[in-house]
């Protein structure tokens, strides 16, 4: 067979993922598979699996079969003050799972000599449904010193042992000076103990004029400049995504190590699914099912919110307006029949947990507040058929998603509820979301220009021509600003400037934690993704983001903290302490009215600062000419406030009528 013939696999790909050292975007990624023909690629990020299910989809909608990995540090199994690189690919869903449980342990302990270690003894319970592949720079065989002696070092005896036939020896071709020595180290030993050979290309950029920027990255995140003769050289020029012909030519010597890529990437057969929820189970049910439950809840609810003892008298006859009850039964209907009971009812839990500790919570916003059965069991304070909102725009049949309660709480007490919830469900099914931030327009230009050695006053003015506006891209910049299209035609050093920013733009730079994010899984989490801890949160988030975690079909709680909450509690607890030494009744904010005069007063007047959603520049713009008497008025404004209305016309419309 020629060596164009062979079919091959990447197998050690860092993506923009890894934060420090990968620029691969995914679906350039897969598009480069397609273009290849090659059928399959694996993903093995440093230390993490942030981006599997964006490159899961990535794959699949191209049709190229996803393999998922971690690159990794295992504490040496013969030396503890040592550490061996290897990439751990998953054989299964047990793999999966495996690495994700790996995964997390490692970041719980924290880091050591600034790696995320995971432990030998850990690494030999859950090593089933892995592949191990040792690192031809940093693994165990690289780091050997019994040279070509023939002794075998006990490490791989080690490691063996745990994988059998699970565990392979990488090599590649990428242009450093010792990678021969260390494939005719692997060759001997390969024979010696009947280990395969993988041929890998180490990949962190897609396109082989990529390099340049795949170093301006590596010096982003080091903090070093270009031009530094001191820095590391830790990547080639050679680790681009090579063909399947490329690499067949590289290793003409070894097509035993072509072979072994596609034999690995039948072995690996991750399934996840995108078409289950896995919503968390409502403890005491109380001997009914969580549907009965909440009917009950509700209905009792609803009695009470109505100023009456029940819904029906002894005789069977209706103690509400018929309105109620019908609206009641179509909203469990749809509840029951898309399998939500159980989500309204941890919502509702929560929020009567908070309000009886002292917790604020807010009354309730966006389509939630449509909803009377969210009314009726204390979860919103607002009767949507008072104000005639529909619950079909948070939960509809023919429109399937998970429901999404925004749900405000006083940012001094938010902490408490969330660790209530942990108490409640299990500190192990219950964590807050990551979130990535990326290399925006500005800041990539200004982080490119220092690390490329131009003068700060230069990537100043650059940078300040870049629009500050939500969404704006470099591109988009160009288009806008005359001027900067202007220098960017005229002056070399803005085009080399701005286009090696346009390489990184967008790239993922960071983690944080989301605003208000929290996740309650039925099971452990580390069942669905692994958990990220860092000394700058204060609690582990998970690994995968908000939109992967509802794709893979857990539910988000959105625990929002709003200091407009606690600043009312505080004024209110002031006023009350005055009225008790002035022999006053205390304020209660439910009996304020909405249909103050001096109020609207005062509010038609733009004096909305530090008022929720009435604060910005605009909001107040809006509503001085608007003029709102009534509360039904506030509510229009605030629903109108938003893109669409505003460039379609309808705002001025509404105003001048």
């Amino acid at each position: 067979m020629s060596a164009v013939q062979l079919p091959f696999v990447h197998l050690h790909l860092h993506t923009e993922f890894s934060l420090a050292d990968g620029i691969v975007r995914l679906n350039p990624l897969a598009d480069k598979c397609a273009e290849f023909k090659q059928p399959a690629v694996a993903i093995t990020d440093l230390s993490n699996l942030y981006g599997v299910v964006k490159f899961y989809k990535a794959c699949l909608s191209k049709g190229i079969k996803p393999i998922i990995g971690s690159d990794v540090w295992i504490e040496s199994p013969v030396n503890k003050d040592q550490y061996d690189r290897v990439a751990l690919l998953c054989k299964d869903n047990t793999g999966y799972r495996n690495l994700c449980k790996l995964l997390t342990n490692a970041y719980l302990r924290g880091s050591t000599n600034n790696r995320i270690v995971i432990q030998f003894a850990e690494l030999a319970t859950l090593c089933q449904g892995l592949i191990c592949l040792f690192d031809d720079i940093e693994g165990p065989l690289a780091r050997d010193d019994s040279g070509s002696t023939g002794e075998i070092p006990e490490t791989l005896y080690r490691y063996r042992d745990l994988f059998r036939d699970s565990m392979y020896l990488g090599i590649s071709r990428i242009g450093r000076s010792s990678e021969q020595a260390y494939i005719n180290r692997a060759l001997q030993l390969s024979d010696s103990l009947n280990i395969g050979l993988v041929a890998t290309n180490r990949v962190v950029y897609v396109e082989a004029d990529d390099y340049e920027a795949h170093e301006i990255r590596v010096c982003i995140n080091e903090g070093r400049v270009l031009e530094d003769t001191r820095r590391p050289r830790n990547f080639t020029n050679q680790q681009y995504f090579r063909s399947s012909e490329e690499m067949a030519a590289l290793f003409s010597d070894l097509p035993v190590a072509i072979r072994n890529t596609v034999e690995i990437a039948k072995r690996c057969n991750v399934f996840l699914n995108f078409d289950e929820d896995y919503l968390p189970d409502f403890p005491e049910t109380r001997g009914m099912t969580e549907g009965e439950l909440l009917r009950s809840d509700a209905e009792s609810g609803l009695a009470s919110r109505l100023g009456v003892e029940q819904l029906y008298d002894g005789d069977g006859k209706l103690c509400v307006e018929q309105r109620y009850i019908d609206r009641l039964e179509m909203e469990l209907g749809v509840i029951e029949q898309m399998g939500y009971p159980g989500y309204f009812l941890i919502v509702a839990d929560f929020i009567k947990w908070s309000r009886n500790n002292g917790v604020p919570v807010g009354p309730g916003r966006g389509s939630g507040a449509g909803s009377l059965v969210a009314w009726s069991t204390g979860i919103t304070e607002l009767d949507p058929l008072d104000y005639d909102l529909i619950f079909e725009r948070f939960l509809n049949p023919e429109r399937v998603s998970l429901p999404d309660f925004d749900i405000d709480f006083c940012v001094d007490g938010r902490d408490r509820v969330i660790e209530y919830v942990a108490d409640r469900y299990g500190h192990d099914q219950v964590a807050q979301i990551i979130t990535f931030g990326t290399m925006a327009a500005k800041a990539v230009v200004r982080d490119v220009g220092r690390v490329m050695g131009f003068p700060y006053g230069f990537v100043d003015q650059i940078a300040k021509l870049v629009p500050f506006e939500v969404g704006m891209t470099l591109r988009k910049a160009l288009s806008q600003e005359d001027l900067l299209q202007e220098r960017y035609d005229q002056e070399p050093d803005v085009q080399e400037l701005i286009d090696s920013a346009l390489q990184l733009e967008g790239i993922s730079r960071n983690v944080g934690k989301h605003a208000g994010g929290v996740v309650i899984a039925p099971k452990s989490l580390t069942e669905y993704t692994p958990l990220y801890a860092e000394s700058h949160l204060s609690q582990p988030v998970t690994q995968l983001d908000k939109d992967d975690l509802e794709a893979i079909g857990l539910v988000k709680f959105d625990f929002l903290g709003l200091r407009t909450l606690t600043i009312i509690d505080s004024a209110v607890r002031m006023i009350n302490e005055q009225r008790q030494r002035d022999a006053e009744p205390s304020l209660n904010l439910e009996d304020v009215p909405l249909d103050d005069r001096a109020t609207y007063e005062f509010v038609c007047k733009g004096y909305t600062t530090a008022v929720f959603q009435l604060e910005s520049r605009g909001m107040k713009e809006l509503i001085i000419k608007a003029h709102p008497e009534v509360f039904e008025d506030l509510v229009a404004l605030i629903a109108m406030f938003r893109p669409g209305p505003l460039q379609s016309g309808m705002v001025d419309d509404f105003v001048n009528r």
